[in-house]
């Protein structure tokens, strides 16, 4: 797949954690997903850190517009709302608004626990509980690990019908984030080349 991205926002970071960062101003990126939709052919959208209510909204129109063309078009959501090092890119308010506003147009949500924690106002809550209460808003969502001690990756697929599906992956040594707007970005790739949603998770 070729990357079109239109960037939300600029960040202070290295390859532990984000420091800090700057929501771009909301016609700067309709300007920029204008020129990208006038440019090429859109075949997935995948979402990653917005860090503002006025961000999930311009995303929102985006997809809207997208979707009047395309019904069908793939949106992967990853509610990047926590860094790597734990830093917080978004509060509350934001997780709200993806949740309420976004997740319904999503195709899947990718969060890792820690964001589904946010996205389910459940701070103590496992990923089946998270899961229940994200499936209400999004029929699939893959909640990611490797946040802990765990010394395989498990992913953990929620779909409709309480369908679940299992992710295991060897562990790679160090210490990285980014890991989940990686394995979202593949995610994305894999299904606007039109491989099935299980399918499409495996081979993320």
């Amino acid at each position: 797949c070729h990357a079109a991205p239109t960037v939300t926002a600029l960040t202070v970071q290295d390859t532990c954690n984000v420091s800090a960062f700057r929501v771009l101003d909301r016609d700067w990126v309709l300007a920029q997903a204008h020129a990208v939709i006038a440019d090429l052919p859109i075949a997935a959208i995948k979402l990653g850190m917005l860090g503002s209510i006025e961000m999930v909204d311009t995303a929102r129109e985006i997809i809207q517009q997208l979707r009047a063309q395309q019904p069908d078009l793939p949106v992967v959501c990853d509610p990047v709302l926590r860094a790597g090092g734990g830093g917080t890119l978004g509060g509350d308010a934001v997780a709200l608004a993806m949740r309420e506003r976004l997740l319904p147009l999503a195709t899947i949500a990718t969060p890792n626990l820690p964001e589904a924690r946010i996205l389910a106002n459940l701070p103590e809550a496992s990923a089946d509980q998270c899961a229940a209460v994200l499936r209400e808003f999004c029929q699939h969502v893959l909640i990611t690990g490797g946040h802990g001690d765990e010394h395989a990756i498990h992913n953990r697929l929620y779909g409709p019908d309480a369908s679940q599906h299992d992710f295991t992956c060897v562990r790679l040594p160090g210490s990285y984030h980014g890991s989940g707007c990686t394995l979202a970005s593949a995610l994305a790739g894999r299904l606007a080349h039109g491989e099935g949603l299980v399918s499409a998770v495996g081979t993320a």
